[in-house]
């Protein structure tokens, strides 16, 4: 078994954030079925949608300062690769 993700660490805390964007999109399903105001629902999309960010943004993170980092100092074909896979993330981050 490998020395584990980046995110490890904050599991817990990640898990956390995503149980409360879980429950953001339920509000959104209940406002929408309610028949709520158009803009109240893009506002509560705009922040779920943030909330989602924050968490990408983390794990971004992590996975720069630990696998990436990691897979540097060992060189080769995975260092490559991992710099690959995180200037792509970036890129589908900026995109979103």
């Amino acid at each position: 078994m490998g020395m584990g993700h980046g995110y490890i660490g904050n599991k817990d805390d990640h898990l956390k954030r995503l149980r409360r964007i879980e429950g953001q999109i339920r509000g959104l399903q209940r406002m929408v079925e309610q028949e709520e105001y158009c803009i109240d629902i893009l506002t509560q999309v705009s922040a779920a949608t943030k909330a989602l960010q924050s968490v990408a943004l983390g794990l971004l993170d992590e996975h720069l300062t630990h696998c990436v980092v990691r897979a540097a100092a060992a060189g080769g074909e995975d260092a490559d690769r991992k710099v690959r896979e995180a200037s792509e993330a970036i890129a589908r981050l900026v995109r979103s």
